[in-house]
C-alpha cells in the first residue's frame, strides 16, 4: 500500500483535501474486487508493509527529522536482544525514505462484455496483464477458452468488503426484577465507558437500528456530562446524590436515581501524564474511519498535553515494534512526525502489541505521573494471542503494575466490541468508540482530564433496600458490572475508576409493597415485614467504597436514602436527572426491554422528554440525542438493508 500523502497533517486538523478523489479511489478499489486483476491488486495493497513518509512541515522542515528527534526510532528496527530485553520479536524496518509506490491498478472497464485472450504466460482481460503464477485461484478448468466472450450478466453479484458483518457484541442477560425479601442487597461496579452510545449513533446516522447487544444502558447514560453536586476537595474525591422520583414509563413504580460527581482537578494541579500510544497499523485499519481517524485524534491529544508530559508510540501489525521512545510534550513536533509516519498493512498481532506496550510502560514507569497505555484498534486480532480469555488474563495481571488502560475502537464491519470491553473492564481501563473527528475531539480534547487522570480506583456501589418501602427492584443496565455482596468489602476485587470531573449515573426501578405493578406473588410462608420501625422512612441504605490512587486500602461513604430524597413530580427535578432518565428510557426501547409498561412511552415521547430537559447544552450533544431518537423512530418503522449483508440486525 502506498504511504499516506504528505498533507496528512491537514487531515489531522479536520481538513480533507482531495476527499472527492479519495472516495473515488475507495469505489475503484471495491469495483476492482469483481475482476481477477482487481483482486490481485487489492491483495498486493493489503500485504504491503507499514511505511514511513517524509514529514513536510513549513515551519521547521529539518534536513533530517531523525537527527532532530533522537527518540524517533522508526528507522532503526527494534531488536529484542540488542535494544529492549523482552520487547517481542524483530520489527519490520521503518525508513526515513519512503519505498517506491506500487504500480497503478489496471484501467477500469465498463461493465459490458470483455474479450478474454490466452497466451503462453498471461491471461489478458481487456488490456490488463497478470502473471500466470499469480492466478492461483483460477484452475485450468475454470479458464475460458481462447477467444471466448465473458458475459458479466451471468456472474452473480458478490458482497463488497465491509458488507459481510463480522462485528462482535457480547450477549448478556438483562437484569431481572428482584424481590427485596429474598435479596435485599444490590452491589455493582461503576462504569464510565461511553463506547455504546457512539456505536448506536453510528448505526442510526446510517439509517439502521443498532444490534440490541450493542446497547449498554449505563454507557448510553454516562456518555453525557451532568452537573451533580461537587465535593469540596480531593480528600472526598466525589459526592453522591440520590433522588426518588416518579417513573415516566410505569406510573405504578418509582425510580431511584443515583448521581456520583467526581472532583475536578485544576489543570495546574494535575499530575504529569506518561502515555504509551499503542496503534493498530494492520491491514484491517486501512480505511478512512480507522487509522487516519485515529491519527487525527492523536494529533489533537498531543496538542493538549503539557510540556512535561511524556509520550511513547508502539505499533503492531504482523509483529510489534517501537516507533517513538519517551518524548516530552515540549518536543511535540517529534511526536507529530512519528504519527505522520504510520500507514496500514499486514495481519494483526494485537496480543503481542499489548505485551510490548505494557513492557514499555513498566520500563519507563514514572512514580510521579499517571502511567497509561492507550490502545487504538478495531479489535480484529488474528495473529498470536487472540482469545478473549487469554487477553483478559493478561490485562488482569498487568493492572497490578499501576498502569491504566484506555481502549478506543474504530470502524465498522469487523469491529470487535466484545474484546474491547473485555480488555477495558479487566485492565483498569475505560472504553470509547470513535466514529468521527467530532467524537475524537470530545474524548481526547474536551474530556482529556477525565479520560487521563483518575481520582478514585475500584469504585463499588451497594444499596440495601428496606422491604417495608421497596418490595421489588431492578437495576437498569450494568449487567456486565454486577458484583457479589461479599465483593464490596473485599479490596482484592477489581472495580471501575472515576476520572477527574467525571460523573456516574445509576438508576433503579423500585416497586412499593402495595403497588399494582408487583410481578412476584408473596411467599406463603415468609415472615411478615414490619412497616412501623425506626427506619420506616428509609428506602434503603447507600454505600460507596473506593481507593485513592496509590493506596491499597479502600475508604467508605454511606448514608440512608429517605423520604427526604423524594421529588414530588417530574416537574420538580432538574435538567440533569430528567435528561438521564430520557436516555435510560431510549436505551431500553432500543434493546426491546420487557419492562416498559406504558405502551405510550415510545420514541416520540422520549424525544419530547429529552427536549424538555436539554438544559445547558454547550456543545450540542443533548440536541444531537433528540435527533438520534427521531432517527431511531424512522429506522424502526422501515429498516433498510444493504445488498450482501449477512446480519439481520444490520
Amino acid at each position: 500500500m502506498a504511504p499516506f500523502p504528505p498533507d496528512l497533517r491537514s487531515l489531522a486538523k479536520g481538513m480533507l483535501p482531495g476527499s472527492g478523489q479519495d472516495k473515488g479511489k475507495t469505489m475503484t478499489k471495491k469495483l476492482l474486487l469483481t475482476s481477477v486483476a482487481g483482486a490481485f491488486a487489492f491483495a498486493a495493497m493489503q500485504t504491503t508493509p507499514v511505511a514511513a513518509i517524509t514529514i513536510q512541515d513549513d515551519e521547521t522542515r529539518p534536513a533530517s527529522i531523525f537527527a532532530q528527534c533522537p527518540t524517533l526510532v522508526a528507522n532503526q528496527g527494534y531488536d529484542r536482544d540488542a535494544r529492549r530485553n523482552g520487547y517481542g520479536g524483530p520489527q519490520r524496518a521503518y525508513s526515513a525514505t519512503p519505498p517506491a509506490p506500487p504500480p497503478p491498478p489496471p484501467a477500469m472497464v465498463a461493465p459490458q462484455q470483455m474479450a478474454v485472450e490466452e497466451t503462453e504466460d498471461t491471461v489478458t482481460v481487456t488490456g490488463s496483464r497478470v502473471e500466470r503464477a499469480q492466478l492461483q485461484a483460477v484452475t485450468p478448468a475454470q479458464q475460458p477458452a481462447a477467444g471466448a466472450i465473458l458475459n458479466l450478466a451471468t456472474i452473480s453479484p458478490q458482497p463488497m468488503p465491509g458488507d459481510i458483518d463480522r462485528e462482535r457484541y457480547q450477549d448478556v442477560e438483562r437484569n431481572d426484577v428482584v424481590m427485596t425479601t429474598e435479596t435485599p442487597v444490590s452491589t455493582f461496579s461503576i462504569d464510565v465507558d461511553t463506547a455504546s452510545y457512539a456505536v448506536v449513533r453510528d448505526y442510526l446516522n446510517d439509517g439502521n437500528m443498532p444490534p440490541r447487544d450493542a446497547v449498554r444502558i449505563e454507557e448510553m447514560v454516562n456518555y453525557f456530562d451532568y452537573s451533580y453536586n461537587l465535593p469540596d476537595d480531593r480528600d472526598a474525591p466525589f459526592e453522591a446524590n440520590v433522588t426518588v422520583l416518579p417513573n415516566p414509563w410505569n406510573e405504578n413504580t418509582q425510580l431511584m436515581h443515583i448521581g456520583v460527581q467526581g472532583y475536578d482537578i485544576p489543570r495546574e494541579e494535575r499530575p504529569r501524564a506518561n502515555l504509551v500510544l499503542l496503534v493498530d497499523v494492520s491491514g484491517s485499519m486501512n480505511s478512512a474511519d480507522k487509522l487516519p481517524l485515529a491519527i487525527s485524534g492523536l494529533h489533537m491529544l498531543i496538542d493538549e498535553l503539557d510540556d512535561d508530559d511524556t509520550v511513547s508510540i508502539v505499533v503492531y501489525a504482523g509483529a510489534a515494534g517501537a516507533i517513538l521512545e519517551p518524548t516530552q510534550g515540549e518536543d511535540r513536533h517529534c511526536i507529530h512526525a512519528a504519527l505522520d509516519m504510520l500507514s496500514a498493512g499486514g495481519s494483526t498481532a494485537g496480543g503481542e502489541g499489548l505485551r510490548l506496550a505494557y513492557n514499555f510502560a513498566r520500563e519507563h514507569f514514572d512514580d510521579e505521573a499517571v502511567n497509561r497505555v492507550m490502545l487504538l484498534t478495531d479489535g480484529d486480532f488474528n495473529v498470536g494471542v487472540t482469545s478473549d480469555e487469554r487477553l483478559e488474563d493478561f490485562v488482569s495481571r498487568e493492572r497490578e503494575s499501576g498502569v491504566y488502560l484506555s481502549v478506543m475502537g474504530f470502524g465498522r464491519g469487523n469491529y470487535n466490541d466484545q474484546l474491547m470491553q473485555t480488555i477495558a473492564q479487566n485492565g483498569n481501563g475505560i472504553a470509547a468508540y470513535i466514529d468521527s473527528e467530532a467524537e475524537a475531539r470530545r474524548f481526547l480534547v474536551e474530556e482529556t482530564s477525565s479520560a487521563l487522570f483518575p481520582i478514585a480506583n475500584d469504585v463499588k456501589l451497594q444499596i440495601e433496600f428496606n422491604p417495608a418501602m421497596v418490595a421489588e427492584y431492578r437495576l437498569i443496565g450494568y449487567e456486565t458490572r454486577l458484583l457479589n455482596r461479599e465483593d464490596f468489602n473485599n479490596d482484592q476485587v477489581d472495580a471501575g475508576e472515576i476520572g477527574s470531573g467525571h460523573s456516574v449515573t445509576a438508576i433503579y426501578e423500585i416497586t412499593p409493597p402495595d403497588s399494582a405493578a408487583l410481578l412476584n406473588e408473596p411467599l406463603r410462608y415468609a415472615e411478615g415485614v414490619e412497616t412501623e420501625t425506626e427506619f420506616s422512612n428509609e428506602y434503603g441504605f447507600f454505600r460507596v467504597r473506593y481507593k485513592i490512587p496509590g493506596e491499597d486500602e479502600s475508604r467508605l461513604i454511606e448514608f440512608p436514602v429517605t423520604t427526604a430524597n423524594e421529588a414530588e413530580s417530574v416537574e420538580t427535578i432538574g435538567d440533569d436527572i430528567g435528561f438521564s432518565i430520557a436516555v435510560a428510557g431510549f436505551a431500553q426501547l432500543l434493546r426491546g426491554d420487557d419492562y416498559i409498561a406504558d405502551e405510550g412511552f415510545d420514541y416520540a415521547r422520549v424525544a419530547r422528554l429529552g427536549e424538555r430537559f436539554t438544559g445547558d447544552d454547550e456543545f450540542g450533544y443533548r440536541a444531537e440525542f433528540v435527533r438520534l431518537v427521531e432517527a431511531a423512530r424512522r429506522a424502526n418503522t422501515q429498516e433498510p438493508l444493504k445488498p450482501g449483508l449477512q446480519s439481520p440486525s444490520r
